[in-house]
């Protein structure tokens, strides 16, 4: 009897346990990730170190082909009977290719892949430096040497890609310390040139000086398509596999769940670099882009008058040497001709070795004063050592104020280089350095006017002007409306 009375309950237990609704269960989201918490969580390690010294190499090819008019200079000006004008124009032409190809390059890139950029402006820079050296006058000479300028425009695309795949914190740290790859190719060049020219001759030396960037297109196949400009052209998969090469490279481990970045309908677009957000930031960038490159190159130039032509403490040089033309009289013209002796390679040496000197200062201000401080100081100095070149001192002296000077302008352009590459999002990052690095040419077009013509006619003029024009961009660094000290990439406006 009892177990006939234990079965209703049992069943009535079931039927309660049936008849209950059950209760919802929370939906589970899956997890996502963005490219950037994606690059924080990898972190830095071996790809990087591989990125930053084949990108980084582009500045030694960059370098050499800049530089390779400062040393030139004297021996086609002897060469081929050369005005004061004739040998700034060659300067203001390359810079010209520079600056029309720059924002071309740049639009490119944001649309079509700073990877694909990068490969072509090698290829080109290349080809149009070798046909350089067979150069039959002056006219081909200024022409090719435009065209290699036109070339050498794209190679900021390895900034750009080093900058969308170093995590935020190493930013500050490694992309100044791509100074040094742009003062080997600087020092390589002065070398290199203190003995080719004196034996084999100046064409040879255009030809030696192509060969970095011939091997550097070698070397971009191991270095892929920025992550972020692929998920930003709504190629995920390609992003993503990216993302797991580096990582595996690494040998570390990838956020969990899906890659989900929004798909850009529109990159690339000058307009946005006008929109009201960033308008303030990109006139004030131009201003300042103007000012160094008119000061960088201001500098290096003036260096090679003021060696060549001795200029200080308004002296000639007892070395000028007078180049008859013609087999008459009549025909007779005379020809400033100098060429550079070992003494002067070796002050060229020194002061180019300056600007790698205040590199551990400059990345301590980029990451403890933020940019625009540390911007605006070493713009100030800059001035200040313009005005301290025109006193009358010693060759010791000379040296001294040239090494310091080439060492501020370097400091300046490494801050403004990451400054541009981190104010602007994904979307417009290419084409605002584009932008940015075509304006600068404008600097560095008239610096060989003031340089090698102006400063013949006053030095005091000269360096009064270029000292007037760092203090403005000084004023303009101090009042930039953005500081990205420690701030991530933005992905869009």
């Amino acid at each position: 009897m009892a177990s006939k009375r234990a079965e209703p309950v049992t069943i009535l237990s079931l039927r309660r346990l049936s008849l209950g609704t059950p209760e919802p269960q929370p939906k589970k989201e899956p997890k996502t990730f963005t490219v950037e918490e994606a690059v924080e969580t990898i972190g830095f390690g071996r790809f990087h170190i591989a990125l930053f010294l084949i990108m980084g190499s582009t500045g030694i090819a960059e370098a050499m082909e800049i530089m390779l008019i400062a040393v030139v200079s004297p021996v086609i000006r002897c060469e081929w009977q050369l005005e004061n004008w004739q040998v700034a124009l060659v300067t203001t032409m390359v810079f010209f290719g520079y600056m029309v190809f720059s924002i071309i390059f740049g639009l490119l890139a944001d649309r079509y892949g700073r990877w694909k950029i990068l490969l072509l402006s090698f290829v080109w820079g290349a080809y149009f430096s070798l046909l350089t050296s067979f150069s039959p006058s002056y006219v081909w000479f200024v022409f090719l040497r435009m065209m290699v300028g036109c070339g050498v425009s794209g190679h900021s695309q390895g900034l750009i890609i080093k900058t969308e795949f170093l995590p935020t914190k190493y930013r500050g740290y490694m992309l100044p310390l791509s100074q040094v790859f742009w003062l080997a190719g600087s020092l390589l060049i002065i070398g290199l040139a203190s003995v080719v020219i004196p034996t084999i001759g100046w064409r040879w030396l255009i030809r030696i000086a192509s060969i970095p960037g011939i091997i550097l297109i070698l070397a971009f196949k191991f270095i892929p398509e920025s992550a972020r400009f692929n998920v930003s052209t709504g190629n995920t998969q390609a992003a993503l596999a990216t993302l797991q090469h580096i990582a595996r490279v690494n040998r570390s481990a990838m956020p969990e769940g899906q890659l989900v970045e929004p798909v850009l309908d529109k990159r690339g677009r000058f307009a946005d670099l006008l929109d009201a957000k960033y308008l303030r930031t990109t006139l004030q960038i131009w201003v300042i882009w103007l000012g160094i490159s008119f000061a960088y190159y201001g500098v290096i130039l003036a260096s090679t008058e003021l060696l060549e032509r001795d200029l200080v403490c308004g002296s000639r040089s007892e070395s000028e040497v007078v180049v008859s033309v013609g087999v008459s009289e009549e025909s007779w013209s005379p020809c400033y001709c100098h060429m550079f002796a070992p003494s002067d390679y070796r002050t060229m040496i020194i002061s180019t070795v300056g600007e790698i000197a205040l590199n551990p200062l400059n990345i301590v201000g980029i990451n403890f004063l933020g940019r625009r401080r540390s911007l605006s100081i070493t713009m100030g100095c800059t001035a200040l050592f313009f005005l301290l070149l025109n006193i009358c001192t010693s060759s010791a002296g000379l040296i001294g104020f040239l090494f310091m000077l080439r060492a501020l302008v370097a400091a300046n352009f490494n801050t403004i280089y990451i400054y541009t590459a981190e104010v602007y999002p994904t979307t417009m990052r290419a084409l605002g350095m584009g932008t940015s690095g075509s304006l600068c040419r404008i600097g560095a077009m008239v610096a060989p006017f003031i340089s090698q013509v102006l400063m013949s006619a006053s030095l005091l003029g000269a360096l009064c002007l270029f000292s007037s024009v760092c203090i403005v961009c000084a004023i303009s660094a101090f009042t930039l409306p953005i500081e990205t000290k420690g701030r991530a990439l933005q992905q869009i406006k």
